[in-house]
């Protein structure tokens, strides 16, 4: 009975997300987590250093060098996205996986940045500008403010960036709007990742 109203609360958020009528921002306490998708359709792509906050293992404060990927637009088939957070007492390993897409109907958002700190993937770019100024690329959304990067570092930028069999580590996901399709979320013990 307890749990009634945060359970109807968390439910009430997540078809908010799914229908897109909240901002998104997937940032697990400083831990990395996976994503995997078929297919990821940006327009309007920027790629530039920065530096992410997070926790070692043992909870002491770290820097994690990050490649933000943002999209003006994007279309994203089949996501998943997975977290595990290790020893929690009693229940030892526990696993978060959402899924999303999955059906005719992509995950889309916009505003999209993902701070990557692994990527595997087949990419095809259009219109590249490689080497630009990070402060300079304009073709993607403005960096972030408050964002802990190098405004004159590397940055490369397109009009539209198409990427297949994604595998990726994350630390950090915002969306100005990320509406998710046929979204399932679990919880499990044991380590459950996305690959």
């Amino acid at each position: 009975m307890v749990m009634v109203p945060s359970v109807a609360a968390t439910a009430a958020i997540g078809v908010a997300l799914a229908q897109g009528a909240l901002a998104a921002s997937f940032s697990v306490s400083g831990q990395s987590f996976k994503v995997t998708t078929d297919q990821l359709v940006g327009t309007g792509f920027s790629q530039y250093g920065a530096l992410d906050e997070g926790y070692t293992m043992d909870g002491k404060k770290a820097v994690h060098p990050v490649a933000v990927s943002s999209f003006k637009q994007a279309t994203i088939k089949n996501l998943c996205q997975s977290v595990v957070t290790p020893n929690i007492p009693v229940l030892g390993n526990v696993s978060l996986i959402l899924r999303a897409g999955q059906g005719a109907k992509p995950v889309e958002a916009q505003n999209l940045y993902i701070d990557v700190a692994d990527l595997s993937a087949d990419a095809t770019f259009e219109n590249i500008d490689i080497g630009v100024a990070a402060k300079d690329a304009n073709k993607g959304p403005a960096m972030r403010k408050g964002e802990t990067s190098n405004p004159y570092g590397f940055a490369q930028q397109a009009d539209k960036a198409t990427l297949t069999d994604v595998k990726q580590t994350a630390w950090a996901t915002t969306a100005g709007t990320f509406k998710l399709s046929g979204l399932k979320m679990s919880l499990s013990t044991g380590v459950k990742e996305c690959y």
